[in-house]
């Protein structure tokens, strides 16, 4: 019984992070949600993935201009690794 329990409440790495995808679709439901919260809240690793997620999601949900075809790709790497270690 105590191992279900657990199991409901504490999610892998794995789990979470499948979580934090689908939260990015807007898919939660309560359960997971807090499932995902309590688990966000000990593991510092899921913390930062749900970030760098997040920031990588908006950048690339935003269109290119005609300007950026030509963009230089390490200068947008070095861009999106900043904006991630913030």
């Amino acid at each position: 019984m105590v191992k279900k329990i657990m199991h409901l409440i504490v999610l892998s790495c794995l789990k979470a992070t499948e979580l934090i995808e689908k939260k990015m679709d807007g898919k939660l439901n309560f359960i997971q949600n807090m499932q995902l919260n309590m688990h966000k809240s000990m593991c510092k690793a899921c913390m930062n993935y749900e970030k760098q997620s997040f920031i990588l999601d908006e950048v690339l949900k935003q269109p290119l201009k005609s300007e950026d075809v030509n963009i230089d790709l390490d200068k947008f790497k070095t861009e999106i690794i900043a904006k991630i270690s913030e």
